[in-house]
């Protein structure tokens, strides 16, 4: 799910804190007040739709079936591992089934039990986000159920491939995927509030991402509803995309750094390599930028490393919502960033830095009982200018740097062209 990371603050004598053992503690009041509002009202479901379903062999062979498909995906893509963060699967392809096919309650044990071979066989991380996950698929997938099963008294009718029953199960499936995504965008918005909800929403990639669990779901469903031993052959074609989509990821990671979520320093240079060329060969203006975040030391010295990563990642979430899409942002190390701005010129990249200075400067992150605020210092260098390819560029914007820090820090700092040197008059003699 997306979510902050947790704030753990770590005394200089090593002795752990409550926070330490309880990373749900160090989130923000709401954020923890929002999940553990969900996750009371998923165990009261459950206790609500045990009482109320009436067993039967049928379904609970079904279930087992549908887990053990869900068990061999997360196995076969166990040795792959799954990127920190957020991420995305298909085990929606086998707890969509159990939404349509069986009673509600079975919706709502099937995330649970694959969300713990995720955390014990693939990736252990912070417990409460493997629980909130739980509760909210499990809550939407009952919901869907619910819907389902009022529309349809026999959902096991969509074998027969008449038209209305799957109608019902694709807007069923539509349903379960629009609740998953509110309840973990509310959990995420509630993380970040500096976060905009269209970083938080869909995109087009996880709009893709979702038609096909949706096809893949319904038709896992109707191929489970004519004979359960063809969840044999759904099975490949399924693993096969799950590696496929992971491994994409795990790309994807490599490209990233882990802290803030931005391009790393191996990327980003490769990535504005190729926009240096680009404007030199079409003559468009370029900006680079290199900011600095003001006395970080005093931050990590006061109240932790863990705390001080949430600083970082605070001006990494600043850095993108007041950036184009196709500005070119970057970690560069320690607490650094650099920006690639397309198309600026000096007057377009110093208005630019000085908004990244003053919405900096205004963020707030909470930290034991108080809130930490930060100033970043920048430098700017202009393309053909102050140089012509990257180093050059980098060069200028860390002197213009370096010049806004002995000025005082908090401000931005272009560097003086230097005039090209005057050629000797030659010799009459």
């Amino acid at each position: 799910m997306a979510a902050t990371s947790h704030a753990s603050i770590k005394p200089r004598d090593g002795v752990s804190t409550l926070v330490d053992r309880w990373p749900l503690l160090g989130q923000r009041r709401a954020l923890v007040i929002y999940l553990c509002a969900i996750v009371a009202l998923d165990l009261a479901a459950i206790v609500f739709f045990s009482s109320t379903t009436e067993f039967r062999w049928r379904d609970a062979l079904t279930f087992a079936a549908l887990m053990a498909c869900g068990a061999v995906c997360i196995e076969a893509t166990r040795r792959l591992g799954m990127p920190a963060g957020v991420s995305r699967d298909l085990l929606s392809a086998w707890w969509l089934p159990v939404a349509l096919l069986l009673p509600p309650v079975y919706a709502l044990f099937a995330p649970i039990i694959l969300q713990v071979l995720l955390q014990v066989r693939v990736r252990a991380t912070v417990l409460y986000r493997r629980v909130f996950s739980s509760a909210a698929i499990g809550l939407a997938g009952c919901t869907a159920s619910v819907m389902f099963h009022w529309l349809v008294e026999d959902p096991w009718v969509l074998s027969r491939g008449s038209g209305p029953p799957i109608i019902y199960a694709v807007v069923a499936a539509v349903l379960f995927s629009l609740l998953n995504l509110a309840l973990i965008a509310i959990a995420a918005h509630t993380a970040d509030p500096d976060m905009t909800w269209r970083e938080v929403l869909w995109n087009k990639e996880n709009v893709l991402l979702d038609v096909v669990e949706l096809c893949l779901g319904v038709t896992v469903s109707i191929g489970c509803g004519l004979n359960l031993a063809l969840l044999l052959l759904a099975l490949p074609p399924v693993v096969l995309l799950q590696r496929s989509l992971l491994h994409a990821q795990l790309q994807a990671a490599a490209r990233t750094d882990a802290k803030t979520g931005l391009l790393n320093a191996a990327a980003w240079q490769r990535e504005a390599d190729t926009e240096i060329v680009r404007a030199r060969r079409t003559g468009d203006a370029l900006a680079v930028l290199i900011i600095d975040i003001d006395h970080f030391k005093r931050v990590n010295d006061a109240h932790g490393h863990l705390v001080g990563d949430q600083v970082l990642a605070g001006v990494a979430a600043t850095l993108r919502s007041q950036l184009r899409d196709y500005d070119v942002v970057g970690r560069f190390g320690g607490e650094e960033f650099v920006v690639l701005l397309p198309g600026a010129d000096v007057r377009e990249a110093r208005q630019v830095a000085e908004r990244l200075r003053t919405r900096i400067g205004h963020m707030a992150i909470p930290a034991d009982d108080t809130m930490i605020r930060v100033t970043i210092s920048a430098g700017v260098a202009l393309m053909s200018v102050h140089g012509d390819d990257l180093i050059d560029l980098l060069a200028a914007a860390d002197l213009a740097l370096y010049r806004a820090k002995e000025l005082g820090r908090d401000r931005v700092c272009i560097p003086a062209v230097q005039p090209p040197p005057r050629s000797l008059p030659e010799d009459p003699s």
